[in-house]
């Protein structure tokens, strides 16, 4: 009638609208769960999980659709370190999925000709490629499918194409100069008759698609020696064969780079040879039941178990999330395990690092003595060591640092898969003629200081900020999660896991969260610039938390309100079955899909 009040018809049909909103459901299901950096990549990984495969099965399709549909993120020219949990023998296995320098990368080397930092982009930096030993080594020690099959969506996305989109066509207009002026094979890639495809339109990549049909034809041809022996074929026809040659021919050539200068790669043959995936034991912690795993100290990954070891000291609940004091009792936290991870961290074949004592409660327990409440310190303090102040320095805003994504799986077995690719992204390297990707330049993040335990060395992996995450609770799957940005990553996923598990979110109420990290300590990347008590927070955070903060004296920077992280995450009830999985909203395009 004309003088009843409006009524809102889908409540009368739901009820009250629940209190805490989430961008995103929570996906729910029982028999699979993928959640990666893009849609389609996720839906590449589910359609694995749905044709009988297990959790790697379908963590190799979705990151080789991710170097397909993320090229600015990520490319098989680059590294992907994996946590594995593999559950019919109960055991956490590392795959080492970082390259190391060629032998030709000494500090010498670079220091003869005037370099005080390795220069970030070109093909001076570029470590051995990683990512399709690591993929393959995954699928041949712990998957069940041929590489032809997991392969099959990334070869029909880049060889039929996908729509374009925003984030991708900004990263485009924002490099086509450089590609048209100074890389006319990545031109050639990713500029389609000279310009950057308008959003919608199909976007193909007929050089990676024949790339992969290559592995495949490898893989078919020794088929019947088996399984091993054929994906070995495929392995070895990009490190050994024809694809190695081409590699390298194109790595040795000349090409401009940050240093203002033109170089020639330092890439070589037995380079790619003598090259081969690790399976490596994890290193761990508890935390209020929970037991966390990571890569070793050639990743950034133990400063996470660090940051647990002392914030399990602190009643973070009666804190408040997010509160003033809250915020600073982590971010005190992860400046003592950062300033820990520029004194010790380093590859361990080169490098004694102390983890038996970092990651010990007793050294927990000492460190956590050093914050005060009250107040910001503006000194880095690694264990055991003289302290001094970070030396404040911007980065190099020619130098591109690039990005990450990142994926996850869980399938009906309760075996859980972690990666966190990167590394051989568009901006920073050229296409290799013909291949269709570029390498990775990670040799950037080395220190020229033959002191410094990340210096740089011949055969030595650089201390990669690549750090996915695994947990175990009462020695059952629990989670996988990770996040893309570089020296941020454990710093979001520790928010994360703590809203999980602290403040007893579900998946999508702990992605959605405003975050924040600390610049305090030197970036990893090339020139290894700090702020001195620097601290980014997003813009959802009250101006009365900021205000206390800068009191305590953080230095505070406020970005846009979801500029922060990428957090994807998937969580295993190993009592019920169910298998819960979200994602970020950031960045557009990252999805969790699974039944």
């Amino acid at each position: 009638m004309a003088d009843e009040k409006p009524r809102d018809i889908l409540s009368a049909l739901t009820g009250p609208r629940p209190v805490d909103f989430t961008t995103r459901p929570v996906v729910m299901g029982t028999h699979g769960m993928v959640t990666s950096g893009h849609y389609l990549a996720t839906r590449a990984g589910l359609h694995i999980l749905e044709e009988g495969g297990n959790a790697v099965d379908a963590g190799v399709a979705t990151g080789f659709a991710l170097s397909v549909l993320e090229p600015y993120l990520y490319g098989i020219g680059g590294e992907v370190p994996i946590l594995l949990y593999l559950a019919d023998m109960h055991r956490v296995v590392s795959l080492s999925g970082q390259g190391p320098a060629p032998k030709a990368a000494t500090i010498e080397w670079f220091k003869k000709r005037g370099m005080k930092n390795i220069p970030g982009d070109g093909l001076l930096a570029a470590t051995v490629p990683d990512s399709v030993s690591t993929w393959i080594t995954a699928l041949a020690n712990f998957g069940s499918m041929s590489l032809g099959k997991v392969l099959e969506p990334a070869i029909e996305l880049a060889e039929r194409g996908f729509p374009m989109y925003g984030v991708l066509q900004s990263a485009l207009h924002r490099n086509a100069e450089r590609f048209l002026s100074d890389w006319p094979t990545s031109a050639e890639a990713y500029l389609p008759n000279g310009r950057v495809p308008s959003v919608g339109d199909l976007f193909a990549q007929p050089d990676l698609a024949e790339t992969f049909k290559k592995l495949v034809s490898a893989e078919h041809r020794e088929i019947r020696r088996g399984r091993r022996e054929a994906l070995q074929a495929a392995r070895d026809l990009f490190y050994r064969g024809k694809l190695a040659q081409q590699i390298i021919k194109f790595a040795q050539g000349s090409h401009p780079d940050a240093s203002g200068a033109r170089h020639n790669g330092l890439l070589a043959k037995k380079d790619l040879e003598e090259y081969s995936t690790r399976m490596e034991e994890p290193v761990t912690t508890s935390y209020r039941g929970y037991d966390v795993y990571k890569c070793g100290p050639w990743t950034q990954g133990p400063v996470f178990l660090q940051q647990l070891n002392l914030l399990e000291g602190y009643d973070l609940l009666a804190l408040g999330h997010n509160s003033a004091e809250y915020i600073h009792i982590l971010v005190e936290a992860a400046k003592l395990a950062y300033a820990d991870r520029e004194r010790y961290y380093g590859d361990p074949d080169f490098v004694k690092v102390p983890l038996n004592v970092l990651l010990s409660k007793e050294y927990a327990a000492r460190r956590r003595r050093l914050i005060d409440p009250e107040q910001a310190s503006l000194k880095l303090r690694p264990g055991n060591a003289a302290a001094g102040k970070p030396r404040a320095k911007k980065g190099n805003p020619k130098v591109y640092t690039g990005d990450t994504t990142h994926l996850d799986v869980i399938d009906q077995w309760g075996n859980m898969l972690a990666a966190t690719p990167s590394g051989g992204w568009f901006a920073s390297s050229p296409v290799i003629k013909g291949l269709g990707f570029p390498l990775g330049t990670r040799l950037q993040v080395f220190f020229l200081d033959p002191g410094h335990p990340n210096s740089l060395q011949p055969y030595k992996r650089p201390r990669t900020t690549l750090t996915p995450s695994l947990v175990l609770k009462s020695g059952r799957p629990s989670m996988v999660f990770g996040t893309p940005g570089g020296d941020q990553q454990d710093q979001w996923t520790l928010q994360f896991f703590l809203n999980c598990v602290d403040f007893n979110m579900n998946l999508q109420e702990a992605v959605d969260c405003p975050n924040f990290h600390s610049t305090h300590f030197p970036s990893s990347f090339d020139p290894h610039g700090a702020q001195p008590g620097g601290l980014v927070i997003e813009s959802r955070i009250s101006e009365s938390t900021l205000s206390v903060l800068r009191e305590k004296g953080h230095n505070i920077q406020v970005s846009g309100p979801w500029s922060n992280g990428r957090v994807l995450g998937i969580r295993f009830d190993p009592w019920t079955g169910v298998i819960s999985a979200a994602a970020s909203p950031r960045m557009e395009t990252g999805y969790a899909m699974g039944w």
